[in-house]
């Protein structure tokens, strides 16, 4: 038996009034990856909302309106996703999933340019082909109201800065229930979904161990008896107090090779990042590999505060590099990860093909 991502519906809402409740159960699909959808009409969405513009505390968000009437392939079932707020592991998303080439512009957010994995709710999507005509809905949720909800309460900081809302700032509030790393289940409903291969799970499974054992090595056992001193695996070891810079101001198109793991560890701290910027295990994969610059990015939402984070120094994302959550339990959001200048090198121009891959996103500065 397949796993849906409708398996096991319950409301995980505070307070969500049981009419609301009933039909959004009835509106679960249980899509598979690869199957065709349609987004609904904006009417249809906005009948799906509270006053705050949510579905099971999961924002709408105005950037996807865009995509309201048009279909896509389903990418990966929101199974779960790894809290990046904060930072306590792994947490349950119910009834969602990720659409192939749906990202967020960040146009309603002040411009962001994180470019988020945009979550779906099942009750916003149709099956194609459709079958019988429904009736018009009578939306509860307006354009307006969709549009107040793009800031928080209150919507300013005591520095005057806008406080924003998105799926990412709310990510704990649709998905509260935490997933501890012992629960088998989660690998297997993974694995059955289609969300990861066996050979990939086990892999992940067997360093997920390995780092725990590590992390309780650095509490228990004197530094002689620990393995490369309790590090995780992959070993990345930065040992720098301070650390340099590079400007190539790269631009959106560029072709680059990412530099070795050996050249790029000696350019982080003791804490593995370049001014602020951690160099993640997930990117490891990249290193010696050439993509193409999708974007700089100068600005970026603080999931924790709301807060646009604009950068001293602009970070590069490249095209077709995602997180793949490798060392992070097959997490399926995809993040971008960010590159500092420094660990990249242009490539001269050729008829390359472009390259296509994935990896994982590092901590913000």
């Amino acid at each position: 038996m397949m796993w849906t991502v409708g398996d096991s519906f319950t409301s995980t809402t505070p307070g969500a009034d049981l009419q609301t409740t009933q039909d959004t159960a009835r509106q679960v699909l249980g899509l598979r990856i690869g199957e065709l959808v349609e987004v609904r009409s904006q009417a249809e969405i906005l009948a799906t909302l509270d006053e705050r513009g949510e579905l099971e505390s999961l924002p709408f968000m105005p950037e996807m309106l865009q995509f309201c009437g048009r279909r896509f392939r389903v990418a990966k079932l929101a199974l779960k996703l790894c809290d990046t707020i904060t930072w306590t592991g792994m947490h349950r998303m119910r009834n969602a999933v990720h659409l192939e080439g749906t990202r967020c512009d960040g146009q309603a957010h002040g411009d962001c340019q994180a470019g988020c994995n945009i979550y779906w709710k099942e009750a916003w999507l149709r099956r194609v082909p459709d079958g019988e005509p429904e009736l018009a809905p009578v939306p509860r949720c307006t354009l307006a109201m969709l549009s107040a909800a793009t800031r928080k309460t209150p919507d300013c900081l005591d520095n005057g800065a806008a406080r924003y809302s998105c799926q990412a700032t709310e990510l704990l509030r649709a998905a509260p229930e935490s997933i501890p790393s012992w629960d088998g289940r989660q690998y297997v409903h993974d694995v059955r979904s289609g969300n990861a291969n066996a050979m990939d799970m086990a892999r992940t499974i067997a360093i997920g161990l390995f780092n725990e054992y590590q992390d309780a090595s650095r509490r228990r056992l004197p530094a002689p008896l620990r393995l490369r001193s309790g590090g995780r695996y992959p070993f990345i070891e930065g040992r720098l107090d301070k650390t340099p810079q590079q400007a190539l101001d790269l631009q959106p198109g560029e072709l680059v090779r990412v530099k070795s793991l050996e050249e790029i560890v000696a350019t982080l701290d003791v804490n593995n990042t370049n001014r602020g910027m951690s160099f993640d295990g997930e990117m490891v994969r990249f290193c010696g590999r050439e993509f193409r610059v999708l974007r700089r990015v100068e600005q970026i939402i603080d999931e924790q505060t709301g807060e646009m984070i604009r950068f001293k120094n602009p970070c590069i994302v490249l095209e077709d590099v995602t997180c793949v959550g490798a060392y992070h339990r097959q997490c399926p959001r995809g993040i971008y990860p960010y590159w500092r200048e420094i660990w990249l090198e242009r490539v001269e121009s050729s008829a390359t093909d472009h390259p296509a891959s994935a990896s994982s996103r590092s901590d913000l500065v």
